[in-house]
């Protein structure tokens, strides 16, 4: 009988094993696995001093502490005497759990972006979120002092060899026969397991315990021996990819001839790459390797899952755990339980999955939320420009410059000479240079002014291009906005703006006209007094005239014919300075009217843009900032 027959005939035997005899040869006998086990673990019994890890030592330690903090169930003990065994040791206090470690705060970030997000991503993008949430909830209502650890592998690799061995019992079929395990098979170091393997759907007949006498090392522990996940039997492999997404930790078991496999490599090991702390991989069937031949193997396996991306716990360091052993002689059998047992002691397998859960579905979300360009957002200076290219087409600049000429009219007409009033007058009545046949009222003006036919036709132009240049404006503020956002977040945020954008010309153009609706100009009081010594000076002068009229006539006695020409003369001269005096004295004050004018203006436009257009695309934008927040907490950063 060759090596690997006297494998397979061992399991078909009952897993039962031999020493290795002299010359590579085994000797068979029909003794079970669960007889030696049950012999070896007796014997260490026996030598095994006291631990202080008794229900009467935790008693002593921790007197303070509530039993039931320390886990200590009177129904337990009850259970395991009805066994005819002793009760497992109770809990150590401060079993952890993820309500006060780092896990809890990361679910809870992870619900909050999920829950922000519903309206923003696809369902279906966020169904392995949900799943991880659904299956934190549900872990958590059961005990974390639990481990729940499966054992997995292919055809023929021993696996419910060493699931025997580690249970001390003949629990699992094993044989030739192929696939052997038909069912998950589930064995339990604690009596308050029902709850987890209801959830991972094992039925109660096949639920075990392990042979007598137990070991405390290993309490709450829950080992399941898993169906071969690449048996060709309908339903096998479903059945372990779906308890493979529900337990704690898995030790996988591979034997020198499919270590390499494509299938367990590619389909498992690869994609377990963010799990190594959770993850055994044990290369079982050792006695089968002559000399060196083992250790050979063993380097490379792991160089391929080094290959695959999984960390390899050596040295030291966190990561996959790479063992040899022979379940079928026992060797490096006792160090895999001792590695069970530190898992299991620590009781925070079920936290590290749960992590690595979510490490892999921020991982897989990073496209959603992360931005790899830089910093995103709207700057002050793609605020300021957007309300400037508003505040350009709702034509605030030309506006302020046609209210600051139409100041400096009003001046020259308010301050000017009586027959330059008779002369404008005249030339706006016959459509002469000074005006048009039509009068219009420049925005923030106050008063009637002509404005030149040609000016009136550029208006009508700009009234024409000034929705293109709304539209241009959004876009280009659009754009800005969406630099450097993920996908869905920067369609949302142009959506938020085209939605804004639409009727925003004629809401600029409603709060222009609402602006300078009911705006009229204070006249200065200095307008009236100039405009009062203009009517005296033409009194005087037309005294002066008929002054001099009445003189050339005789009708005036007396040789001072000079004075009544000088008050014409006079009049004729300060008159025009006056006027002249006044325009430049309203330079100023027209200007500063024009600039009060355009900022009015400006202000209308820029409130409305920022009301329909600014304010959404900030609050979408503020939106991806606390997704984005959450996303960088359920990540695990600070």
């Amino acid at each position: 009988m060759t090596a690997t027959e006297g494998n397979g005939g061992n399991e078909d035997g009952g897993g039962g094993g031999g020493d290795r005899a002299a010359g590579g040869r085994h000797s068979w006998d029909d003794g079970l696995i669960a007889r030696r086990a049950h012999r070896r673990a007796a014997g260490r019994a026996a030598h095994r001093p006291a631990r202080a890890m008794d229900q009467g030592a935790v008693e002593a330690a921790a007197p303070d502490i509530p039993r039931a903090a320390r886990g200590y169930f009177p129904e337990e003990e009850a259970g395991r005497r009805s066994f005819g065994g002793p009760p497992y040791a109770v809990y150590q206090a401060g079993v952890r759990s993820f309500a006060t470690g780092t896990l809890r705060p990361r679910l809870e970030a992870l619900r909050q972006l999920v829950g922000l997000s519903r309206s923003r991503l696809e369902g279906r993008t966020l169904a392995g979120a949900a799943r991880v949430l659904d299956e934190a909830d549900a872990r958590g209502r059961h005990p974390y002092g639990h481990t729940v650890v499966a054992v997995a592998g292919a055809t023929g690799s021993g696996k419910s060899t060493l699931f025997n061995a580690l249970a001390g019992a003949s629990l699992s079929e094993t044989g030739i026969r192929r696939p052997t395990t038909a069912t998950p098979l589930a064995c339990a170091w604690t009596d308050h397991a029902d709850g987890l393997l209801d959830r991972l759907g094992i039925p109660a007949v096949d639920r075990r315990n392990p042979g007598y006498p137990y070991d405390p090392a290993l309490r709450g522990l829950v080992l399941l021996d898993l169906p071969d996940h690449d048996s060709a039997a309908p339903g096998h492999r479903e059945r372990v990819d779906r308890l493979l997404g529900l337990v704690d930790a898995v030790v996988w078991v591979v034997d020198p001839e499919k270590y390499a496999d494509a299938v367990l490599h590619e389909r498992y090991l690869r994609p377990l790459a963010g799990y190594a702390e959770v993850t055994f991989v044990v290369l079982n069937q050792v006695d089968r390797l002559p000399g060196e031949a083992a250790d050979q193997v063993l380097d490379d396996l792991r160089r391929l899952l080094d290959e695959d991306g999984l960390a390899l716990g050596e040295h030291g360091e966190p990561g996959a755990a790479v063992l040899a052993l022979s379940a079928l002689t026992g060797e490096g059998v006792g160090e895999l339980r001792e590695t069970l047992a530190r898992l299991t002691a620590e009781c925070g397998a079920a936290e590290r999955r749960l992590s690595a859960d979510v490490d892999g579905t921020m991982t897989r979300l990073r496209p959603q939320y992360v931005a790899d360009s830089g910093p995103v957002g709207l700057t002050e200076r793609a605020r300021a420009e957007f309300e400037d290219r508003l505040a350009e087409a709702a034509g605030a600049g030309a506006a302020g410059k046609a209210a600051e000429r139409a100041r400096l009219r009003d001046a020259e007409w308010a301050c000017g000479t009586p027959w330059g009033r008779l002369r404008r007058r005249k030339g706006r009545a016959s459509g002469g240079p000074q005006g048009g046949s039509r009068g219009s009222r420049a925005p923030g003006a106050g008063e009637w002014t002509e404005i030149p036919g040609a000016r009136a036709r550029t208006l009508a132009v700009e009234a024409v291009t000034a929705r293109p240049a709304v539209e241009e404006a959004v876009r280009t503020l659009g754009d800005e906005a969406t630099a450097g956002l993920p996908g869905p977040w920067a369609q949302a945020v142009r959506e938020a703006a085209g939605w804004g954008g639409r009727g925003l010309a004629e809401a600029v153009d409603e709060a222009v006209a609402a602006e300078t609706a009911h705006r009229r100009p204070v006249r200065p009081v200095w307008w009236s007094m100039v405009a009062a010594a203009q009517v005296t000076v033409l009194l005087v002068q037309v005294m002066g005239v008929l002054w001099l009229l009445g003189a050339m006539a005789g009708v005036f006695g007396g040789p001072e014919w000079w004075m009544p020409a000088l008050l014409v003369l006079g009049g004729a001269v300060v008159g025009p300075t006056l006027a002249w005096g006044s325009r430049a004295a309203a330079r100023g004050p027209a200007r500063r009217h024009g600039r009060s004018v355009e900022g009015r203006l400006r202000e209308a436009a820029a409130e409305c843009g920022r009301r329909r257009v600014l304010e959404p695309v900030e609050t979408e934008l503020a939106r991806y900032g606390e997704v984005r927040a959450q996303y960088v907490v359920a990540a695990g950063g600070a």
